[in-house]
């Protein structure tokens, strides 16, 4: 045990100074000598040099961008040792996102939402990660140029680059500010952990101001005036955790705030929620109305200084509003790095990187790109109805039998998902109800023979249903396990496909194309109240809900360590309300 625990400590010096591990191998007993060049060499491989796996072939390097949903998702479900992954990505944690609402108040500890991202991933994938930011990305020379966080790469230089395999762009996106003068400037967002902190600061930082002696009162009443911009999730909740925060926790603290504190929701549209069942969207504006937030319906905003806010309504008047503090939730936009590769593979007047169904950025063979990033480009039947006849059509007989028909709808289905939804949405129990004006007097479906322009007329509507998928983290986190598994099975699927016929080709394709499958979501609305929508149309909206929340929530942390540190924070909230503290 002693002699393994000796060569054990003299591997780990040896990582730095390989040529030190055949002197070890030659001059020492053979035992401890394998010992030794084993573990050193495992090591040196996983710091990205050449990995070689056990059977003697390089290992396939694969660089992940990004340690957000979709690049953890990745992380946690890729089990094929075949693989050495370089993690590059400017924070060296992964964190649970849809709670920094619940951070900017206190409910939860920032701590408790994030998890190291080196520990996360299977043992038996050799994982590296560089706190760096990718600035560029070469596809004819498969590198990226990253930027280190740190000030000095390892060779002393800032910059520095890192070859690849494949590349997993998942880079997630930026906050979204439509170019509006100030909002840069003036604004508070709400996209990563440490802006959630700085939210929590200033709003305590606020009250604190707010309670100094000889404040008029209009200024009393501008420093506590809360604005939020964006009545989409987050920004709904966020104005219902800060609207809890103050009436439960710091009017009692602040006595002289009393009374001044006004919150208001500045929404573009109609409605607040407008991704939501119209049930839910009521309920949300008229509680709010209940609880003092004012909700500006139809107010877009046209500057933001540092003192008031510009906001204009669809009838063209301009308002000026006095704010204390702006939380910026309007949507997202793409990162630098993107809009750069973007232009270089021809993607530029896009707004997201365009990928195909099986998550791969078109035009670049080993390139993936999900989550935020990225969107589908799915392929519509209507611009491959010829291809789809012409392989249907068995006999080349120019006319198409249902029978021939309905043995290549399998197929059809899973490479045009809008097929199915488009079904659904017309009640509609099979493709047969299609195509119910080929049938005979007597109802036989069997020798009706179609014609190319029957077969484009019963498809013509099809794509009607094709949809893009919500920029949100259930998304995000499918693609990344769909994406791992894909790997695992990577080099078994290239010698036996499981994919759909290849419409224009020969063969089948590699993989089942991505399908993203909704479970459901929630708007936590304040007072222990939040609103449930599930597959199904099941819509619930209540304590009862908040409750089914908290659950989902806690089920879906990361890692134990963080499950257990938000239970116990929202215990604590329970108990002794939130911390005012602005640290």
């Amino acid at each position: 045990m002693r002699s393994f625990s000796f060569f054990e400590r003299f591997s780990k010096a040896f990582q730095d100074h390989p040529s030190l591990t055949r002197i070890i191998v030659v001059s020492t007993i053979s035992g401890g000598g394998l010992i030794a060049y084993s573990e050193a060499n495992a090591s040196y491989g996983s710091n990205g040099s050449a990995a070689v796996v056990e059977t003697g072939t390089k290992k396939k390097k694969v660089v992940l961008l990004g340690t957000g949903w979709a690049g953890t998702s990745f992380l946690k479900n890729l089990n094929n040792s075949q693989y050495e992954v370089q993690i590059i990505s400017p924070r060296n944690y992964f964190a649970f996102t849809p709670l920094l609402p619940s951070v900017t108040c206190g409910t939860v500890e920032a701590r408790s939402v994030v998890e190291p991202i080196r520990n996360i991933g299977r043992k038996n994938v050799d994982t590296s990660y560089l706190e760096a930011e990718c600035f560029k990305i070469d596809p004819s020379s498969k590198k990226v140029y990253c930027r280190s966080k740190q000030g000095l790469a390892s060779n002393g230089k800032k910059e520095f680059s890192v070859d690849y395999d494949y590349l997993v762009i998942a880079t997630g996106a930026q906050s979204n500010t439509f170019n509006i003068p100030g909002v840069e400037e003036n604004c508070h967002f709400l996209k990563e952990v440490e802006d959630a902190q700085k939210i929590r600061k200033t709003v305590i930082d606020s009250f604190e101001k707010a309670s100094l002696p000889e404040l008029s009162d209009e200024e009393r009443k501008r420093i506590l005036h809360f604005v939020v911009v964006g009545g989409g999730p987050t920004g709904v909740e966020f104005a219902a955790e800060l609207h809890d925060f103050v009436t439960e926790d710091l009017v009692s603290l602040y006595p002289r705030a009393k009374g001044s504190v006004q919150i208001t929701l500045l929404e573009a549209a109609d409605h607040i929620l407008t991704m939501f069942d119209k049930r839910i969207t009521e309920f949300a504006e008229e509680k709010f109305s209940r609880d003092g937030i004012d909700v500006k319906l139809g107010s877009m905003v046209t500057k933001v200084n540092e003192k008031d806010i510009s906001a204009k309504t669809k009838g063209g008047e301009v308002s000026s509003i006095p704010y204390g503090m702006i939380v910026w939730s309007t949507g997202i936009g793409t990162r630098p790095v993107i809009k750069d590769f973007m232009k270089q593979i021809g993607q530029g007047n896009r707004r997201a990187l365009a990928t195909d169904e099986w998550l791969r950025v078109e035009g670049c063979d080993n390139i993936y790109a999900l989550g935020d990033c990225a969107t589908i480009n799915q392929r519509k039947v209507m611009e491959d109805v010829s291809a789809i006849f012409s392989k249907a059509d068995k006999d080349k007989s120019g006319t198409l039998t249902l029978k021939e028909f309905q043995e290549a709808m399998d197929d059809i289905c899973v490479r045009y998902p809008q097929v199915e939804l488009y079904l659904k949405s017309k009640r509609m129990r099979g493709i047969a109800d299609l195509l119910k004006e080929a049938e005979t007097d007597d109802g036989s479906k069997k020798n009706i023979d179609l014609k190319i322009e029957e077969f484009k007329s019963a498809l013509s509507q099809v794509d009607s249903q094709v949809k893009f998928l919500p920029a949100t983290a259930q998304v995000a986190a499918q693609q990344g396990a769909y994406l791992a598994k894909c790997f695992d099975r990577m080099e078994e699927c290239e010698k036996n496909p499981e994919g759909p016929i290849r419409m224009r080709g020969e063969g089948r394709h590699r993989f089942r194309p991505f399908r993203y499958k909704h479970l459901g979501q929630f708007a936590p609305l304040g007072g222990e109240k939040t609103a449930a929508q599930l597959p199904g149309d099941w819509v619930s909206i209540g304590h009862s809900s908040q409750w089914l929340w908290y659950s989902v929530y806690a089920s879906k942390q990361v890692s134990w360590r963080t499950r257990v540190l938000v239970v116990s924070d929202w215990m604590r909230r329970f108990i002794f309300g939130r911390d005012s503290s602005s640290i």
